[in-house]
């Protein structure tokens, strides 16, 4: 079994969502603050496939944002597992579509998290 996690990074708070080949379903797991939190969520729930939200101007080009690829490049050097990017282009604003405001459902980051990782699993 293959396990993924899919990443919606921002520079205040990190999305996360996790899924399986078995089920291919992405579901929303938690919100992190940095790399440091990221790689023990890897550690601890044995992920195979990182997914992280590739930030893409409406247009396709890639978005200058050195923040994001210092992220992507620390996470390649401080891990082995198979690093993966995904257009992250509007996951958001789907992920308010998804609606919820109380304290039991997922944050804006986990929901845009699982939306960029099933985007990716809908592909393979």
């Amino acid at each position: 079994m293959i396990n993924y996690l899919g990443i919606d990074w921002g520079e205040k708070r990190i999305g996360l969502a996790t899924a399986d080949d078995e089920l291919n379903l992405s579901l929303p797991f938690k919100t992190v603050f940095n790399l440091t939190e990221v790689l023990n969520v890897i550690k601890e729930e044995g992920i195979d496939v990182v997914v992280i939200g590739a930030p893409r101007k409406m247009n396709g080009e890639m978005a200058n944002n050195p923040a994001w690829l210092r992220f992507v490049e620390q996470l390649k050097i401080q891990t082995d597992k198979k690093i993966e990017l995904c257009d992250e282009r509007l996951s958001s604003l789907a992920a308010d579509a998804l609606g919820g405001k109380d304290k039991e459902t997922a944050s804006r980051d986990e929901k845009a998290a699982a939306i960029i990782l099933q985007s990716y699993l809908d592909k393979q």
